[in-house]
């Protein structure tokens, strides 16, 4: 996504509700992948060929996840040092599925589309939340971002 795509979406009269709504976004997706992982982590595991005890584990670590960027998103004005935390998580989250495919995982086909795709989404919540965050920051102090 280009940088100015990401600055008309994160744009706003209410710049913290961008914030909120790239938030609410990603705890809602965020929480249905991890409640399927913890679900279904074995049919889950046997498409993707990873193990179901890590998916299972995975899937509970990403619903609370998902309820922490839920409760975040639930404030009027959530706070940039949170917000940015959520979007670091993100990065990191991205990265290590990307060095675990590469690594360590011995993935199906389906597999090898999931985590590239998976990661990529992640990442782009990352970008739309500090996109958001950056806007906020413009609007706080009247400078223009950089």
């Amino acid at each position: 996504m280009s940088r100015t795509l990401l600055a008309g979406l994160a744009r706003s009269t209410r710049p913290h509700l961008a914030v909120r709504r790239f938030l609410a976004l990603d705890a809602v997706v965020t929480g249905a992948n991890g409640l399927a992982y913890a679900v279904a982590s074995r049919p889950l595991g046997e498409l993707l060929g990873v193990d179901a005890d890590l998916l299972f584990g995975l899937g509970l670590f990403l619903v609370l996840f998902a309820a922490g960027v839920a409760l975040l998103a639930s404030r009027p004005r959530p706070t940039a040092a949170l917000v940015g935390t959520v979007v670091d998580a993100n990065l990191l989250w991205a990265v290590l599925s990307l060095v675990a495919l590469a690594v360590w995982l011995e993935p199906t086909t389906a597999g090898l589309v999931w985590t590239p795709l998976q990661a990529a989404t992640v990442a782009g919540f990352a970008a739309l939340q500090w996109a958001a965050l950056r806007a906020v920051g413009h609007r706080a102090t009247g400078r223009r971002p950089q």
